[in-house]
């Protein structure tokens, strides 16, 4: 059964732990006037996802169904969550929407350009476009601006079954879940580009004070420090 815990106001992690490989799939719903999913999950696991978020809202009302980039465990259920949720649409960015997403989904998705914001009743989401960060030229994350939760997507992936939240570093981690032979085909996660370190720091400037991630346990605290350190990692180990 999929694991389920609130890691900010109104803000909950539904965790599916794979011991097979592993990893942690992590999905989060946000429960506001128009409830908010960020990551629609793998088809396979659809069912047990679903009854998980029957436990914390009506799956019909969700309105918004977001996710970094294309691929499957970002939006693999996708359509799924749109046949039950009638209202629902996919929220995207420009490139996601033109190459994958208005093919793939069975609903036109509502595209955000970057720093354009989507209000979901007391909550602001901020898309913020970030080619390559975390793979994809079509990735983005996204952030809520009332309570500064940053949607992390593959940042800050982490193998094994973490706790839910971190008030701890957890970048001890992240490093060996980067390094060849540790983290087996999940260490080629991340590209690193020019703009890898310049696009964390963009990041960094928003301070959250929580990091949603989709892979391993979830961070509270400094965030701004922890993407900055997130950074010089990255930089040593696949600079």
């Amino acid at each position: 059964m999929a694991q389920v815990d609130e890691i900010a106001p109104d803000v909950y992690r539904i965790s599916i732990y794979v011991p097979d490989i592993g990893l942690t799939f992590n999905h989060f719903l946000v429960r506001d006037d128009e409830p908010l999913l960020f990551h629609a999950g793998l088809r396979g696991m659809f069912p047990e996802l679903r009854d998980a978020v029957v436990r914390l809202v009506d799956p019909a009302s969700i309105r918004h169904i977001g996710f970094s980039h294309f691929e499957s465990d970002e939006c693999g259920a996708l359509n799924q969550w749109l046949g039950l949720a009638p209202r629902a649409e996919p929220v995207c960015g420009l490139v996601g929407a033109l190459v994958s997403v208005n093919d793939f989904a069975m609903r036109t998705a509502r595209v955000l350009g970057h720093d354009d914001v989507l209000i979901t009743g007391k909550r602001r989401f901020r898309l913020l476009a970030t080619p390559h960060l975390p793979h994809g030229w079509d990735a983005s994350l996204l952030f809520e601006e009332t309570d500064r939760t940053l949607f992390c997507s593959d940042l800050f992936l982490q193998s094994g079954a973490g706790e839910p939240l971190s008030a701890g570093s957890i970048l001890d981690r992240v490093r060996t879940s980067l390094i060849d032979g540790e983290a087996g085909p999940f260490a080629h996660a991340i590209p690193y580009t020019h703009n890898t370190g310049r696009a964390l720091e963009d990041l960094a400037c928003f301070a959250p004070r929580t990091l949603a991630i989709m892979h391993g346990s979830s961070y509270a605290g400094d965030g701004a420090a922890a993407l900055r350190e997130l950074a010089i990692i990255l930089g040593e180990v696949l600079g």
